[in-house]
């Protein structure tokens, strides 16, 4: 499911909903920037439905929203668009850019993941080289 098609504030529920795994039309409408009306909110919810981006569920007197989106792929999908827009493709050159403009310090745990990730990228070279 792609994301790109949507309107800005399509996107910007998607968004919302994708960082908090879930939405109510109010708690949603809080959160975005120079936000529509409650009714536009809801209308807005019921077209990402209707197109099949959402599901709902009933809680209490609300409904309650859930995207129906990987957030591992569509995380994938979006880094992807954001290194092929401002680094030529190039996850050195952002990860350089990351690190040298102040980032937070990496915990040990991500280190040695990321060392890890290194490690299978240069075998799966080296194997491919063969």
């Amino acid at each position: 499911m792609k994301t790109d098609k949507l309107s800005r504030r399509e996107r910007q529920i998607m968004e919302i909903l994708i960082r908090e795994g879930q939405g109510t039309i109010l708690g949603i409408q809080q959160q975005m920037e120079d936000a529509p009306s409650v009714n536009a909110v809801r209308t807005m919810v019921q077209i990402l439905e209707d197109k099949g981006y959402l599901d709902r569920e009933k809680q209490g007197r609300e409904f309650v929203y859930y995207p129906k989106l990987n957030r591992t792929e569509e995380g994938a999908a979006a880094l992807g668009k954001v290194l092929e827009v401002f680094f030529k493709g190039s996850l050195s050159d952002a990860l350089t850019a990351h690190f040298s403009g102040g980032a937070k310090q990496l915990s040990n745990t991500e280190v040695e993941r990321l060392g890890a990730l290194i490690e299978d990228a240069k075998q799966a070279n080296r194997e491919d080289a063969e």
